[in-house]
């Protein structure tokens, strides 16, 4: 009989970890609405960098009242969430632009300033989307294997340029290596680049990212250039993947090109109502980082306890090498009802693992310990 998922994590947190989490962490959970994210007798799933313990509980209830409007096109909530997140980054709201998530942002970006005769310059691995928009429209993809330290290799990339290139793609934190390339070199790449070159700098993770020397979002601290398009989601710490809303902010050019290619009402009314009580919890928001600090840690704990050294992660998931086919390993915690990331070329190796809640994490790490060869002293 195939275990259910709730028992399987019954069972599994029985089961002691090398160091087991303590009371505050189980407590801390507390302070969410708890999310499952699928039935009992469904996996535990921990392959999409979803928020697993959001939406928060106000934008939970922004959601249920949301409930009677739901007859009603959401053309008027449309302009004003955009003022709102006009407001929310200081800009005017012909810099603003909403997307049925961030992806659809990816598709009219790659519809207004790629075609045929056109060159998307990426990252490999790097999240997908931009580069399979890309090649749906008849563009030339150029793919440029990260640095050893996991960061785009921008010099690189420099280096691919040429007279078709229209769109560089930029991921920061990179979805799947969840690691940072330094803001001063991303400056260094826009002062270097052509009049006609677009860049695209993917910020889904920014909220997991922290504050240092090498990281600050270009639209908190934002560069005054035409060339540079910044995508944001919903999706990650706001926990509203399942209502799809995300958002472009760019020179007003580059929205009103994007525009043409958008769909009519393509944002819902649910998400938008759920925007606005997302973009005004700044406790929930604060809350979520901190748990996924706590969360994140803990899976380094564990990994440093079987002699494992992941990725160092600035996002909501690690990624880390096994040094066996990573398809096998994907294929072993799918059969024992845990979904993990899916093999991200050319890291045939590695696995990407979403930070679950606690007892998400010990159901891993218990099927981890069951792997069917040596699982400890893995290299980098």
């Amino acid at each position: 009989m195939k275990t259910s998922r709730r028992g399987f994590l019954r069972i599994s947190a029985s089961a002691a970890a090398v160091a087991p989490w303590t009371s505050e962490t189980f407590t801390r959970s507390g302070r969410f609405e708890q999310s499952q994210g699928s039935d009992e007798h469904g996996p535990v799933l921990l392959y999409s960098n979803e928020n697993a313990y959001g939406p928060s509980a106000k934008v939970l209830e922004a959601i249920r009242r949301s409930g009677t409007g739901v007859n009603r096109y959401p053309r008027l909530r449309y302009g004003a969430l955009v003022e709102r997140i006009a407001a929310e980054h200081r800009v005017t709201t012909d810099r603003v632009m909403l997307g049925a998530g961030s992806t659809e942002i990816l598709r009219v970006a790659a519809l207004a300033f790629l075609g045929k005769s056109k060159q998307l310059i990426h990252a490999s691995p790097t999240f997908e989307a931009m580069e399979h928009y890309a090649t749906s429209v008849g563009s030339q993809t150029s793919a440029v294997s990260l640095t050893p330290a996991f960061a785009h290799d921008l010099d690189e990339m420099l280096w691919r340029l040429n007279s078709s290139t229209g769109v560089i793609y930029v991921c920061n934190p990179n979805n799947p290596t969840a690691t940072l390339t330094p803001r001063k070199d991303i400056e260094t790449l826009i002062s270097k680049l052509p009049a006609s070159v677009m860049l695209v700098i993917d910020e889904a993770y920014h909220h997991y990212a922290g504050t240092s020397a090498n990281y600050a979002s270009f639209l908190d601290r934002p560069v005054e250039d035409e060339r540079v398009i910044v995508v944001r989601t919903f999706s990650k710490v706001y926990g509203m993947a399942g209502l799809r809303l995300g958002y472009a902010v760019a020179a007003p050019k580059a929205i009103e090109r994007m525009r043409r290619f958008a769909n009519e009402d393509n944002i819902n009314a649910v998400a938008a109502r759920a925007a606005f009580a997302a973009l005004d919890d700044n406790d929930g928001v604060k809350d979520f980082v901190e748990r996924n600090l706590s969360d994140r840690q803990e899976f380094f704990n564990q990994a440093m306890a079987r002699a494992l050294k992941p990725i160092d992660s600035h996002a909501n998931f690690v990624m880390m090498n096994t040094t066996h086919p990573a398809e096998d390993v994907i294929a072993h915690f799918r059969r024992n009802n845990i979904m993990i990331g899916r093999r991200f070329p050319p890291m045939d190796t590695y696995i990407r693992v979403s930070l679950g809640q606690p007892q998400e994490m010990l159901a891993f790490w218990h099927v981890w310990d069951t792997l069917p060869y040596p699982r400890t002293g893995m290299a980098h």
